[in-house]
């Protein structure tokens, strides 16, 4: 008899279970923290936020040179040795500041932010407010001069700087011409030509008296009305400016600055180069300031930036329109001695007291 021996028939083993399809979760963690960063990174780097950043910008000494030539040149007339510095400053201004950027600024301590619409008005362009700075700054050199002049008692004139078309005085004068007598009445200044016309009315005939190419003519006009006042006198239609009646022509180069606020430093560079003497006392003395015709001093922004370039170039003393003392005073960096001027008068009469060891009006 045959024996039967119990066998066991092993099964195939079941097929592995197929791989499962998808992310986990924490690969979805991690992507999805990723790609935020990414995406904030990408804003922080490429958005742009409403605001400019303001700093200290570059500093220029008026008594120096600039670009290859003097910064303030004088041709025609004697001038006097120079020493030491009368430094001009600047606020640096930079637009299209990404969001990180503008972090990164603000965190330096250094800069400030400030909304871009308080520097750009709505659908103005870049370029439309370097024009406009160029062409303050451009004034600012005029009215320097001008100042200047006046101060060390050059004798001045009236000239036409702007003309309206249409008006009385278009097609008889020209820009620069120079203006002698209106309506019967010498003009010596600017401010002469307004009372002059004030008892005529549009439609009168007045009488001109002027220099055109060194010249001098006499014209009857007719005055008309001025559309943009409620003026009732005869219009002109003339702008007059007081201009230096000298024989000489000063010359101030510098490129790639603009904005007013460099007026007074270029009036006392005149006045050093025009007098015997070092106005400075051979120190380094920086300041700030717009400035008219008539010397006076005119408030500026971002006199704490303009303090902080002036001490880091060396300056020791600094010049303060009356108007920012306040804020000069607060913002002050050591070892910098700040000086109130009102006018170019009190700028260049402050210099000659330290110079002789006296004591300035301070902020």
């Amino acid at each position: 008899m045959t024996e039967r021996t119990d066998t066991v028939v092993e099964q195939p083993p079941p097929p592995p279970d197929p791989p499962r399809r998808g992310l986990t979760r924490r690969t979805w963690t991690l992507v999805i923290s990723l790609s935020t960063v990414l995406v904030l990174g990408l804003l922080g780097g490429f958005a742009r936020v409403p605001y400019v950043a303001l700093g200290p910008g570059p500093t220029y000494d008026t008594l120096g040179q600039a670009d290859g030539g003097d910064v303030v040149h004088i041709e025609g007339q004697e001038t006097f040795p120079t020493g030491g510095k009368l430094t001009m400053t600047t606020v640096s201004l930079t637009d299209d500041v990404s969001l990180f950027g503008a972090l990164g600024l603000w965190v330096s301590g250094r800069y400030a932010l400030a909304p871009r619409e308080e520097f750009f008005r709505p659908g103005q362009s870049e370029q439309q407010v370097r024009d406009q700075n160029v062409k303050a700054f451009q004034d600012s050199q005029t009215s320097a001069e001008v100042a200047a002049l006046r101060y060390l008692k050059y004798p001045m004139k009236v000239v036409a700087a702007e003309i309206t078309k249409g008006s009385a005085a278009d097609n008889v004068l020209q820009p620069n011409d120079q203006l002698l007598a209106v309506n019967g009445k010498a003009v010596s200044s600017a401010a002469d030509v307004r009372p002059a016309l004030e008892a005529t009315k549009p439609g009168d005939q007045v009488e001109l008296t002027y220099k055109h190419d060194g010249q001098q003519k006499t014209s009857k006009v007719t005055l008309g009305k001025n559309s943009t006042d409620d003026r009732q006198n005869g219009f002109l239609g003339v702008l007059p400016v007081d201009r230096a009646d000298v024989p000489f022509e000063i010359k101030i180069s510098l490129n790639d600055v603009g904005g007013p606020s460099a007026g007074l430093m270029f009036g006392l560079s005149i006045v050093d180069k025009l007098t015997p003497g070092e106005l400075n006392g051979g120190q380094s003395v920086a300041g700030t300031g717009e400035i008219d015709d008539n010397g006076v001093v005119g408030r500026i922004g971002g006199i704490a930036f303009k303090m902080v370039a002036a001490r880091e170039g060396g300056a020791t003393t600094f010049l303060v329109p009356a108007g920012n003392c306040d804020e000069a005073k607060q913002n002050a960096p050591a070892g910098l001695r700040l000086v109130k001027v009102e006018k170019i008068d009190d700028a260049v009469q402050s210099l000659e007291a330290l110079n002789a060891g006296k004591d300035a009006p301070g902020c």
